[in-house]
């Protein structure tokens, strides 16, 4: 196609959300958009957000992305899960990992054959049943056949956005390092119509895409999207980060570990730790929770502490008019479960499925967008939610604020649900399935009861089946190498 005949996307901000959606737009449709990106070197990144899930190895499927290259370029880990320590009670841990616990059968979840072994003496701690967490505990990982792993990665975000800006470049896109001073609006329809920067120039666009982080200066500040705020739901509003050099082998999981006014991460890479806590300004200030995650860090500080204010929610429309909002400038759930760059990455998916030709937006993809975009996030919310709610610590004002809170009622079903009935249904195509049961049983919540169907089997047949899965992963883990050894092994290749 020639030049002119393009969409001309234009993507304000770099970072982690603007070059996902660079490497994307040029990787995957190259012949159908031109591309440019506007940054300020001068304007630094929040850039803290180290862990993912494991749908960005699909996402790098779908941009061609080599693993090897990835990995190596990012100082990545292989990631499992997440270890849960002191959220049920203080000196309780638990891990929610990433795969499938147990088997189910056609009528009832394998947590239901869980209870009654439960019951009877027959069966362990949930997490025994599920490969993904032994592995974890155990310290090893490997790529097994028919993705038989379930992972996702722990990975450097600024190196990341810099792997991604060089794959972008390669597909010829154009980046113009500049500040932006003003955003032009078109008169007839109030669409964005170009962006003008510090150095005179006036960059026109068919389609923007917000990447400016909190401030959001095209979709809030140019549209006035409007704000919907979940604090009142996630109560904390900070954050503070720091790295530290590694002193022991990389551990396959992020842990996560509560304090009396929120909680701590633990990120390991190949080259570095990345730390920091996550708090309520309400409980605690920031010179103490500074003071807090420097006594408790292992191995040299490399930074200084980086504090970061923050207010959960999301922007009443993800996308508006032709502006499309990724990362931050979308809104922010705190990184409790690594979901922040699997938003980016479904938006950008979403939006490149949905991608309109130029000057021909349709209002009914715009609507649908945002319809999907808000059960996604609101989904992930009420699961983060979860976490504060379902817990026995009542130390600290904080831990009895969240235990007492209002939470919302689509949360509220689900909770009551399991509690009576041990069911846990997956709505539509929302992101977390068994991982809800792993998260309820690991905050301390058992059901009631059980599904009848389970009273089929005899005490025997039950035995035989809970034994079996154990044995099998069992068999598998000792096959595994220990994850330094493996990861050393798969990214000089």
């Amino acid at each position: 196609m020639s030049a002119s005949s393009k969409t001309h996307v234009v993507i304000a901000g770099g970072g982690t959300a603007g070059w996902m959606a660079a490497a994307a737009l040029t990787r995957v449709m190259k012949d159908r958009v031109s591309v440019t990106l506007v940054e300020s070197s001068d304007i630094g990144t929040v850039g803290v957000g180290e862990a993912t899930i494991p749908t960005l190895v699909f996402f790098h499927k779908l941009l061609r992305i080599s693993e090897q290259e990835f990995m190596a370029a990012t100082n990545a880990t292989f990631k499992l899960g997440i270890q849960f320590e002191n959220w049920t009670d203080i000196g309780h841990q638990y891990l929610h990992a990433f795969g499938v616990t147990g088997k189910d059968s056609w009528a009832a979840g394998f947590q239901h054959f869980w209870l009654r072994g439960q019951q009877e003496g027959l069966a362990t701690d949930f997490g025994d049943y599920c490969l993904e967490r032994q592995a974890a505990e155990s310290g090893r990982f490997a790529h097994l056949p028919n993705n038989g792993l379930n992972y996702a990665f722990h990975i450097d975000a600024s190196r990341y956005a810099a792997f991604l800006r060089q794959l972008a470049e390669q597909e010829g896109l154009t980046r113009i390092d500049a500040k932006i001073e003003k955003v032009s609006r078109r008169a007839e329809d109030g669409h964005i119509d170009s962006l003008h920067l510090d150095n005179g120039e006036v960059i026109s666009g068919d389609f923007f895409i917000d990447c400016t982080g909190f401030q959001g200066l095209l979709i809030e500040k140019a549209l006035h999207t409007g704000y919907e705020d979940w604090s009142h739901w996630l109560p904390c509003d900070s954050a503070v980060a720091v790295q530290t050099e590694s002193v022991a082998p990389p551990l396959p999981y992020t842990r996560c570990i509560a304090h009396d006014a929120g909680w701590q991460w633990r990120i390991p890479l190949q080259h570095r730790v990345g730390n920091g806590m996550v708090f309520c300004s309400q409980y605690k200030s920031d010179d103490e929770i500074i003071g807090n995650l420097l006594s408790q860090v292992q191995g040299q500080v490399l930074n200084e502490p980086k504090v970061i204010k923050f207010r959960t929610g999301r922007r009443r429309k993800q996308w508006n008019r032709n502006c499309l909002a990724l990362g931050l400038a979308s809104g922010f759930l705190e990184p409790l479960e690594s979901t922040s760059i699997h938003l980016i990455q479904q938006n950008i998916v979403r939006f490149l499925r949905m991608f309109p030709a130029a000057n021909q937006i349709h209002q009914q993809d715009i609507d649908e967008f945002n319809r999907q975009a808000d059960f996604d996030i609101e989904h992930i919310r009420d699961f983060i939610i979860l976490h504060y709610h379902v817990t026995n610590r009542t130390d600290s004002p904080f831990w009895r604020h969240c235990r007492q809170m209002d939470v919302p009622a689509s949360l509220r079903h689900r909770i009551d649900l399991f509690r009576h009935t041990g069911r846990v249904f997956r709505e539509g195509s929302e992101l977390f399935d068994d991982s809800w049961q792993q998260v309820m049983i690991g905050q301390g919540l058992r059901p009631a009861s059980y599904h009848p169907l389970v009273d089929t089997m005899s005490r025997q047949e039950l035995e035989a089946f809970l034994g079996q899965i154990r044995q099998q992963i069992t068999h598998t883990i000792t096959k595994l190498p220990p994850h330094e050894d493996y990861l050393k092994r798969y990214i000089r290749r």
